[in-house]
């Protein structure tokens, strides 16, 4: 069965020099374990492809599973996984260039920095086993920024060494791919996504707001930055889906840029088991939200899915109360959790599930894909890992819903 005809959310074509598709084994791997069933034998029936670039699979970082988050080789390697666009976060530097980064001060744990004599610039230095550094891009110029190596995002508290240091990568990820990773400004991904023939998904990331004020004068003006970025590159504003966390940001390119604002995504960083809680937005915020023109909501996948009595997945209470606020929904993040042995208790992503009753290994990805796409009716999904989810749209979108190439 075929999912509804309005399911993909980047519909409009693609550049005609696009890379081809090689989705590689992991959606092999994990379709092997599945359970018998209907769902396997839908996903069975495409294994021989031939697969395409999909609007419903979005790289979250470009492919951090294995390659380091926001490096070029992390963005080439989601393209050729299929993913229709790829995200960006964009923070800045300290003579105030948008770069790719998750955290405006992560660089101690994404990059080499604390092994290079930058360290002495961070805002708190690596100095010895037990230290705690914090290590920001606005800490630095474009020209250091570039200078730095990406590595996978982990640390070492123990390390007697700033070598060690840059150790700690979980076991479910891997350093085989972490020799190279160039870092990106966001208008060095701007290019590198028209070359590779994807659309662009920014996402405005907070940082210190004495440190925006003085870089670029407030929040209106770094918001309005990152959308001058796009304009002077020439990207058509239907190419452009601009995310942010903070409703400040969503509310002023909804007014002042609403050519790019009204494909703006609200982050919903809903967290009910936080400290403290961050609660589900309230029917009156909804109703306020789509009247200034918001049109789509990304909650992480754990306040979407519930799980019934029986084990299956469906759509929680919020997720239907979205649907019926009018809103589109986007989903994050798959693939960003150790499934292999099940759910931990701790998983964020997985709040939902309790006991196991629904996902016991990595196995259960595509239920949960299914009960995103089929169930929720989500326009597209973050992956850290985009062949998997381009895999299962590749199946079971309706082949109408896919862009052609030109």
């Amino acid at each position: 069965m075929l999912v509804a005809a309005s399911i993909a959310i980047f519909l409009t074509p693609w550049h005609r020099h696009t890379p081809r598709v090689d989705l590689g084994e992991r959606p092999h791997f994990l379709l092997g374990a599945m359970p018998a069933g209907r769902l396997r034998e839908e996903l069975q029936a495409c294994a021989t492809g031939p697969f395409r670039r999909s609007g419903f699979s979005i790289a979250h970082r470009g492919a951090p599973l294995m390659f380091p988050e926001h490096t070029r080789e992390g963005y080439a390697a989601a393209a050729r996984m299929g993913a229709g666009a790829i995200e960006c976060d964009v923070t800045f530097t300290r003579d105030g260039e948008l770069v790719c980064r998750h955290d405006e001060c992560d660089l101690h744990s994404t990059t080499d920095i604390v092994t290079t004599p930058l360290n002495a610039l961070c805002s708190t230095p690596w100095s010895g086993p037990g230290s705690q550094p914090k290590c920001c891009a606005s800490d630095l110029t474009l020209v250091q920024f570039r200078s730095l190596r990406g590595k996978m995002d982990a640390s070492n508290a123990a390390a007697t060494t700033p070598r060690e240091y840059l150790g700690g990568t979980p076991s479910w990820r891997t350093d085989l791919y972490a020799g190279r990773g160039t870092l990106m400004t966001l208008r060095d991904s701007i290019r590198l996504n028209r070359q590779l023939g994807v659309k662009h998904v920014p996402e405005l990331k907070s940082g210190d707001t004495a440190r925006i004020e003085r870089t670029f004068g407030g929040q209106e003006q770094y918001a309005q930055r990152l959308v001058d970025a796009y304009r002077d590159e020439g990207v058509d504003p239907r190419d452009v889906w601009l995310q942010s966390f903070d409703e400040r940001d969503i509310r002023y390119w909804l007014k002042e840029e609403p050519e790019f604002g009204r494909r703006a995504i609200l982050l919903d960083d809903v967290d009910p088991g936080s400290a403290p809680p961050v609660p589900r937005l309230r029917p009156d915020e909804l109703r306020d939200l789509h009247r200034a023109g918001l049109r789509t909501i990304a909650p992480p996948i754990g306040a979407l899915l519930a799980v019934d009595d029986a084990g299956s997945l469906l759509p929680s209470g919020y997720a239907r109360e979205l649907r019926a606020s009018g809103f589109d929904i986007i989903v994050w993040s798959l693939e960003r959790s150790d499934l292999r042995y099940g759910v931990r208790a701790d998983d964020f992503y997985y709040s939902f599930e309790g006991a196991g009753r629904a996902i016991r290994g990595d196995a259960d990805l595509y239920a949960v894909l299914d009960a995103l796409a089929r169930g929720v009716g989500v326009k597209g999904v973050f992956s850290d890992w985009p062949a998997t989810t381009t895999y299962y749209a590749n199946c079971l979108i309706d082949s109408r819903d896919q862009p052609s190439p030109r």
